[in-house]
């Protein structure tokens, strides 16, 4: 499981469910409330900043603000080598199997 994601519930929560005396169904509940809560509220905030920058019914497209294609391997090593180069943060060499993979889809 994937603590990245923006409706996974936090540890702290899940320490809270973990000691309710609920069945499984019933935290899945739960969880799936949370999720769409999040999910709702996200939402919420991103129709509210297009409609106060002006941009028309028209010029929302909240599918692709809230469901974004993930990033090309192109763009993940693009951002890696930026990290690297700018050294800012910690990386790791298996952070490099990015770039790997976009290599080797490159012909020769």
């Amino acid at each position: 499981m994937t603590d990245k994601h923006p409706i996974t519930p936090p540890p702290e929560l899940l320490d809270k469910w973990d000691n309710l005396p609920l069945s499984p169904r019933e935290i899945f509940v739960l969880a799936a409330q949370w999720g769409a809560d999040q999910e709702l509220d996200a939402c919420c905030g991103q129709v509210s900043w297009w409609l106060t920058s002006g941009a028309s019914l028209s010029e929302i497209g909240l599918r692709a603000a809230r469901r974004p294609e993930p990033p090309s391997l192109k763009e993940q090593s693009l951002a890696l080598i930026d990290l690297i180069q700018g050294n800012e943060k910690v990386w790791n060499i298996r952070d490099l199997d990015v770039v790997r993979r976009a290599l080797e889809k490159l012909n020769d």
